[in-house]
């Protein structure tokens, strides 16, 4: 299968899960009408793991972002449910399940001067008492939605939480 049809297999599960998402942030219909059926790489994916009670996420500190959810790129032929669950473990060495209805999708840069791109943010339930496996020089930890942290994307912190609220409700 050409890389083409591999972007083109990977927006159309980003699409369908953006169709079920509770909340859209940014301008996702414009920035669909401009991409056509071959997006631009890479589609992002990231997971909101909350504790039992909604009061804590697990983030971790990239280099240049500071706290963000983990998450990161969908290679191509992955779903950006799939990647969200790999990124979750390659940055935390947590393995869960996420949620069925996605939570949140939303047009963001991740890179100063990058174009914006389609992201999907999971919703998951972990433990924070488990051992947290961070990547090299990118710690995790569980932060409270109460507090705030220095992240790229200072919104999250928010989102996060009235999702959080949301699923109390």
């Amino acid at each position: 299968m050409s890389r083409e049809e591999l972007q083109r297999q990977t927006l159309a599960a980003a699409l369908g899960d953006a169709g079920m998402v509770r909340d859209v942030f940014d301008d996702v219909d414009g920035w669909v009408a401009s991409v056509g059926p071959s997006p631009p790489d890479p589609l992002g994916a990231e997971v909101w793991v909350f504790d039992p009670g909604l009061s804590r996420v697990l983030l971790v500190r990239h280099p240049w972002r500071g706290w963000v959810p983990p998450g990161g790129q969908v290679e191509p032929g992955e779903t950006p449910r799939q990647a969200a669950r790999r990124e979750l473990f390659e940055e935390t060495g947590v393995e869960a399940d996420l949620l069925a209805q996605p939570a949140a999708v939303d047009v963001r840069s991740y890179k100063t001067g990058e174009p914006p791109t389609l992201s999907l943010s999971y919703a998951a339930f972990g433990d924070p008492s488990a051992t947290l496996v961070a990547e090299p020089a990118q710690p995790a930890a569980w932060m409270s939605l109460d507090q705030a942290w220095e992240s790229w994307f200072p919104d999250d912190r928010f989102r996060m939480r009235e999702y959080a609220q949301g699923l109390v409700d």
